[in-house]
C-alpha cells in the first residue's frame, strides 16, 4: 500500500505494491503525531525530556497496538 512514489515500486514487488489513496489515508491515520498532542511542536503538553517522551510513546503503543 503506497502513494505511488517511484522508489516503492523498485523495493516492493508484485502483490505488495498497491497504489491507492484509500490505503495511504488509512496509514496516515495511524500517525503518532495525530494521536499524541505532545509530539506537536507548539503544543502546551510538549516535554523537553526525552525520557518522558519515550515513556509516553511506549505507553501509547502498549495500549493501541498490543492489547
Amino acid at each position: 500500500m503506497t502513494d505511488g512514489w517511484p522508489l516503492y515500486e523498485s523495493r516492493l514487488k508484485g502483490k505488495l505494491h498497491v497504489i491507492s489513496k484509500r490505503y495511504t489515508q488509512r496509514i496516515e491515520r495511524h500517525n503518532l503525531r495525530q494521536h499524541l498532542a505532545r509530539l506537536g511542536r507548539k503544543s502546551l503538553s510538549f516535554s523537553k525530556s526525552v525520557e518522558l517522551h519515550d515513556k509516553v510513546i511506549g505507553h501509547y503503543l502498549n495500549i493501541k497496538h498490543y492489547q
